[in-house]
Parts: C-alpha cells; structure tokens; sequence
C-alpha cells in the first residue's frame, strides 16, 4: 500500500511540476495575439507622434513584432484621453502608451482622476530636450538679443507658442516671464508639429520645441536656435546646418538664462499588466534600441539617451513626479 501511494505521490507531483514548467514557459512566452493599439496622448507631427510612428516603421521593417503596431492619436484634454483610456483598458497585453511629461501636468492642472501609478511602467526610451527657437528673420541673434528685447517690450507683446496648456512648454514660459520679469502672450497648439508652423509663419515671436519638431525647419533655414535648456550641450557634432550642429547650439543657463527641463518619453501599459507582458516589450524596445536607424533618430531628434526599466525607472518616475508638483504650484497651473 505504501509503494502504491508513494508512486501515485510522485507521480502527481510530476504531473503538477510539468504542468508548473509549462504555465511559467507559457507566461514567458508571451507574445500578442492581434494587433497592438499604440496610445499616443498628443497631436500629430510632435515629439510623441514621431517617436511612436518610428517606432511602428521600424518595427515593422525589421519584423520585431509578429502582430502590427497601430498607432492612436488621442490628445483630447491635453492627453487625458489617452491616459484614461490606458488606465481602463483591459490588461491583456494588447495597449501600450508612449508618455511624455504630461503623465505628471495634466492630472495636476486638470484634476482628472489619473496618475502615473494608475498604469503599469515599461521602459523610459529617452530624455528629450527643449530648444529655444526664433524665426531666422528676426532681429534675435542670441539668448541676450530675444531676453532683452522681452524686458524692453511692453508686457504681452511677445508671443510664445506651445503645445497645450499648463503642460511643458508653458512651465518653461513661466520660468522665461519669471527670468526677464515680463509677461509673454502663451499661445497654445495642438502639437509641436504645429507650433513649429507658427513661428515659420511668424505668428509667435518665440517657441520651446523638441528638437525633433523643428529640426527639418531649422535645416532649411527658416528657424534658428539659440540655446538648449539643459545642464550640458547636446553631444551631437553632425552638422544640421550648412554651419551648426545640435552641438554648437549653447546652454540657456551659459547664456544668463538660468532655466533647465528635460522631457520623458517612456512606455507604459494598462494596469495589473503582467510581468511576461512587460517583459516582451521590453525586450521589442531594447531591440529596437540596437538598431542603426535609432543611433540615427536619436541623433536627428538630438535625444539624450537614457534607458530605465524596473525599479530604477520607478524611482526615476517618483522624483519626477515630486518635480512636477513643485513646478506646476510654482507655476499657479494646479487644479482648484
């Protein structure tokens, strides 16, 4: 009786240990099923949306994923749409949203019942600049040219353009007024795509734009560069224009502007998303991250390569998030 039942012991415990082996091979294993509805939560033609729909072509191109990537614009309530659409979605592993640093604003200037922590963090696939732009017909030579004839202006005559309200580009507005103790006219638009536009048409005097977004303007010479809000310049030595490159482009802070700010742009999912499902997309993006063609939009878009995952890009994401707070109050742009 004792063999009998040992034997019938093992053996379940066998059976339960393949079935143990086949469920953990199983959820390594995982991969989409049908098509991946890629969130972007901004308008067409900027940073998110470039970023995204090179990440879909070249996907696609070097066949990284078996089911397609389809890119969504839902830029409804500066990105609450998309955010709130991620949050609810069912956690199957077949929505991911590109973020950009209105994960932090919008919910802060909105009050709309959503925060970073409602989603389940992927990957940041890099940190992007902001570049102070000028029309190249204009007088403004220099950081000291545009910030002088601010202070001399009467207040409201200049026009900053930007993308959305109370978001990035406005949080640094706030910093320029504070720095040149002058109020500017903040014109927001839908995208970077189309502020860009704007100044081209010089129907704002001044922009904050990605590089990404006015780098094919600033090439064929209808926008220039002045400074870059970062600590350091951008370590790209390629020549944009016939006589500039992302690296010759000065610090604002070298320039007497003393303001900084850096944007995320970072991968998330719905909540309660597995960690097999993270895992593969994951592994998509660090593909994607050996590729030559991302050296080259890295360097077009003169990102700051930064790649976190884990807790490394949790941590990243709290400090941010206490960051955001403190500029957003000092701004006045939180929710009543």
């Amino acid at each position: 009786m004792k063999t009998h039942l040992s034997i019938f012991l093992k053996t379940a415990a066998l059976v339960a240990g393949g079935l143990l082996c086949s469920n953990t091979f199983a959820q390594a294993k995982w991969e989409p099923t049908k098509s991946v509805e890629f969130i972007v939560p901004a308008g067409t033609g900027g940073g998110a949306d470039q970023m995204a729909r090179f990440l879909q072509g070249v996907i696609s191109k070097h066949k990284l994923m078996a089911q397609p990537l389809v890119v969504v614009n839902k830029s409804g309530g500066a990105g609450a749409e998309g955010f709130l659409d991620a949050k609810g979605a069912r956690p199957d592993g077949h929505k991911i949203i590109i973020t950009l640093s209105n994960l932090f604003t919008t919910p802060l200037a909105t009050g709309v019942p959503f925060n970073w922590k409602d989603l389940t963090p992927v990957a940041m696939l890099a940190l992007d600049e902001f570049v102070l732009w000028v029309n190249a017909e204009s007088p403004y030579k220099s950081v000291g040219d545009l910030t002088k004839a601010i202070k001399q202006a009467e207040t409201g005559k200049f026009k900053m353009g930007g993308t959305g309200s109370k978001q990035e580009d406005q949080i640094i507005t706030v910093a320029i007024e504070k720095a040149t103790d002058k109020k500017m006219i903040y014109i927001p638009f839908k995208g970077g795509g189309d502020v860009a536009v704007q100044l081209v048409g010089k129907h704002v005097d001044t922009t904050v734009n990605n590089p990404i977004e006015a780098v094919a303007h600033w090439k064929g010479g209808t926008l220039r560069a002045l400074c870059v809000f970062d600590s350091q310049v951008m370590p790209y030595p390629k020549k944009i224009t016939p006589t500039q490159s992302w690296k010759d482009i000065p610090t604002c802070k070298s320039q007497g502007l003393d303001v900084e700010y850096l944007m995320l742009r970072g991968i998330f999912m719905p909540p309660k998303a597995t960690p097999a499902q993270v895992t593969y997309f994951t592994d998509v993006f660090q593909k994607v991250r050996q590729l030559p063609e991302w050296k080259e939009f890295m360097e077009t878009g003169a990102f700051k390569e930064t790649f976190m995952m884990g807790q490394q890009f949790q941590d990243w994401l709290l400090k941010a998030e206490v960051e955001h707070f403190r500029l957003m109050r000092e701004a006045g742009f939180l929710a009543k």
